[in-house]
C-alpha cells in the first residue's frame, strides 16, 4: 500500500511497530536464557510480557482508529535482533555476554522510543484522541526499560567483565 498521506502513513507505522513488537516477543526469551546476571534475565522477562501487553494496544490502536494492520516486516528490529543473535553466538556465555546484552537490547529500546515517540505525535496531528493513552503507555514502559537497561550496565557485570 503506497503511504500518501499522513493517516497512510500512521498506518504504516503502527504496522511496522506492531512487527517490531512481535519480533521482540520472539528474541527476548532467548536473551533471558542467554544472560546470566538474575536481574539482567529478570530484566528481560519482564518486558516480555509488556511487549505482549504492548501487541495488544497496537492492535486496540488500529480498532479503534478503524483500520488493519498491515503485514509488513519490520527491517529496522530484524536487523537489532540479528545483531544480537550474533553476540549470543560469538561471546562465551558470562559477564561479557551480558554487558553485550544490555547494549544490544538498550540500542532495540531506543529504536522503539524513537517509533513511539513519532506514533504519539502523528496520533496528536490525526486527532485520534484515543490511541494516545495506549501509545503513550508504551513509550513510558520503553523508557522504563532503558533506564532499568542503563542501571544494570552501570552495576557489577560489566567491571567483572572488564576485570
Amino acid at each position: 500500500m503506497p503511504v500518501k498521506s499522513v493517516k497512510d502513513l500512521f498506518v504504516h507505522e503502527i504496522s511496522d511497530t506492531y512487527n517490531a513488537e512481535k519480533q521482540m516477543t520472539r528474541s527476548l526469551p532467548k536473551l533471558a536464557r542467554a544472560a546470566t546476571d538474575p536481574d539482567l534475565q529478570q530484566a528481560f522477562e519482564d518486558h516480555l510480557q509488556e511487549t505482549r501487553n504492548q501487541v495488544e494496544r497496537l492492535e486496540q490502536v488500529a480498532e479503534q482508529c478503524g483500520f488493519k494492520l498491515k503485514r509488513i516486516k519490520c527491517d529496522g528490529m530484524e536487523g537489532l535482533v540479528e545483531e544480537t543473535m550474533s553476540l549470543v553466538d560469538l561471546i562465551e556465555k558470562g559477564p561479557v555476554l551480558d554487558a553485550a546484552l544490555i547494549g544490544a537490547a538498550q540500542k532495540a529500546e531506543h529504536y522503539e522510543i524513537a517509533g513511539y515517540t513519532s506514533l504519539c505525535l502523528l496520533a496528536k496531528k490525526l486527532g485520534f484522541a484515543d490511541a494516545l493513552p495506549l501509545l503513550q503507555t508504551s513509550l513510558s514502559e520503553e523508557q522504563a526499560t532503558d533506564q532499568r537497561l542503563g542501571l544494570l550496565a552501570e552495576a557489577a557485570q560489566i567491571e567483572e567483565a572488564t576485570a
